[in-house]
């Protein structure tokens, strides 16, 4: 079981940047497929990136494709998203989560989940 801790969250202007770390006690990550998910107050949990732990593969959601890239540091035992060109429509709260094999967008086939992080993109 990998318990996660995400940091990197706050308040920043639109077309702003941050970066969301995920990191990992009690398991090595390299094991792990890393999601990343993000809650927006009403709506449902969307997933946006994720990365196998084999090959490096990683996925991103249409929405975030070319302004948000997931990466994993193994050696710091993190997952990292960078988030550039932010909007205000980012505004959600950022969950990582952790799967054993193949990465998957679907939050239910993840099994251990960090405590999230608040990102608020408002002028």
């Amino acid at each position: 079981q990998a318990r996660l801790v995400e940091s990197g969250g706050g308040l920043v202007q639109p077309g702003g940047s941050l970066r969301l770390s995920c990191a990992a006690s009690g398991s090595t990550l390299d094991d792990y497929a890393i999601g990343w998910f993000r809650q927006a107050p009403g709506k449902g949990r969307e997933g946006i990136a994720c990365i196998s732990p084999i090959d490096g593969s990683t996925y991103h959601v249409p929405s975030v494709k070319g302004r948000f890239t997931i990466a994993r540091d193994n050696a710091k035992n993190t997952v990292y998203l960078e988030m550039n060109s932010l909007k205000p429509e980012d505004t959600a709260v950022y969950y990582c989560a952790a799967k054993v094999g193949y990465y998957s967008s679907s939050a239910a086939a993840y099994d251990d989940w960090g405590q999230g992080a608040q990102v608020t993109v408002s002028s």
